[in-house]
């Protein structure tokens, strides 16, 4: 048996009018994924603890099996990992995302966010624009770490670190559109650096030729998700299986790390509506197949980003390429092979096109299994799923069902 975990990250939403008051997941045309509901469950689950925020490095962790209130320190903490930092007791992790931020002549706390991605930059504009900020920014007790797109790292050796000194910080992606003097760090370390790489970025020649082709600006850090090192069961020891995570994104690539999964890398797989899709189905039955895994997350990044950016249409594009490029070739590829394989397809959190953020609801999941004889037709929605009333509170257990003998 060979098993799968589709990950559509920010997938869920809410009915729309725009749609017929359905959700982009029911109204997008996804003929791989409903021709599994025969054999499949279809339920809800929740993948974010009660009390804790809404986020991928929670909700990720609960569909690997993780606990997130044993496990969780925090995100920056996984995507160093991924990164390859060594991360020592006394550091705190902490995201440095490039955004963009309002250029009118008014003081840096009065600026407006416009955009938590910049766009969705190029990791190699971002890297030039990361080593700028380097040159004029990093001293001890701060360093500063180039990732993947907007997405970056700032480590704070800070000594003795207690939970209460782990910095409050806002994602940039629930306030777009709000002026920031509210959301500021509390630190004026973290704060006066933020302030100063608008004064380094705004006007840096890789910006200034972005806008003039028409592109956001990547003209600001914006500090978030601190967190301290992290402590992960090895995950071929805690299930017996050997994994693969197949993402373009740091987070699920350090958790990936912090696990002791095997991060497979896949070309023009960028985290993007535009992403690699076929390749990240073709790479995880290979790996499957013919390297001797057992077990592949896919991770897509896409419905999250446009359910940030408000979009509906590029959300709806994004799910039906995940049907297209991901669900319908492994099916072939597997029933191409006759393997016997489970497949669990289900979303992180949603992300609701109305808020343009993460939201704690429960999430449709379907989890299918080849062997089994058709039982009905069903479609993989949230609508479907609530009918069903079946729902898994602690979805943390979800991947034991996915896995069971």
């Amino acid at each position: 048996m060979k098993y799968f975990v589709v990950l559509g990250d920010g997938m869920a939403d809410e009915p729309l009018e725009e749609l017929g008051e359905k959700t982009p997941l029911e109204y997008a045309d996804t003929p791989a994924m409903d021709a599994l509901g025969g054999k499949s469950e279809i339920g809800l689950t929740c993948t974010i603890p009660e009390g804790m925020k809404p986020g991928s490095d929670t909700a990720n962790l609960s569909v690997l099996g993780y606990d997130p209130r044993k496990y969780y320190t925090g995100r920056s903490p996984l995507e160093a990992l991924s990164i390859g930092v060594n991360l020592k007791p006394t550091d705190i992790a902490i995201r440095a995302n490039l955004v963009t931020l309002s250029e009118e002549e008014v003081s840096y706390e009065q600026r407006t966010i416009l955009d938590h991605s910049s766009g969705e930059i190029s990791t190699e504009e971002a890297t030039i624009l990361m080593e700028a900020v380097k040159n004029q920014l990093q001293k001890e007790p701060f360093s500063f770490y180039s990732g993947t797109s907007y997405r970056h790292l700032l480590i704070w050796n800070y000594g003795e670190v207690s939970n209460s000194e782990i910095p409050e910080l806002t994602p940039p992606h629930d306030i777009l559109g709000k002026q920031i003097s509210s959301y500021l760090p509390t630190q004026n370390l973290l704060k006066n650096m933020m302030e100063r790489s608008f004064e380094v970025l705004n006007n840096h020649p890789v910006n200034l030729a972005r806008a003039k082709k028409g592109l956001a600006k990547a003209n600001s850090l914006w500090f978030w998700g601190a967190g301290t090192k992290p402590d992960l069961i090895n995950f071929e020891e805690k299930t017996g299986k050997r994994g693969v995570m197949i993402s373009a994104v740091d987070l699920l690539k350090g958790i990936a790390v912090g696990t002791g999964m095997t991060n497979k890398t896949v070309e023009g797989a960028n985290g993007t509506l535009h992403t690699n899709y076929r390749g990240k189905a073709m790479t995880a039955v290979e790996a499957l197949l013919k390297e001797g895994y057992d077990f592949a997350y896919i991770h897509i990044e896409a419905p999250d980003e446009m359910g940030h950016q408000g979009s509906i249409s590029k959300k709806i594009k994004a799910i039906e390429s995940i049907d297209h490029e991901i669900v319908q070739v492994i099916v072939e590829q597997m029933q191409q092979a006759k393997e016997e394989y489970r497949m669990l397809i289900l979303p992180d959190h949603p992300t609701p096109i109305r808020l343009r953020t993460h939201t704690a609801d429960p999430v449709p999941y379907l989890l299918y299994d080849n062997t089994r004889e058709l039982k009905k037709i069903q479609y993989y929605n949230e609508k479907e799923a609530n009918l069903n009333e079946i729902y898994k509170k602690e979805g943390w257990h979800l991947i034991d069902e996915l896995l069971e003998s």
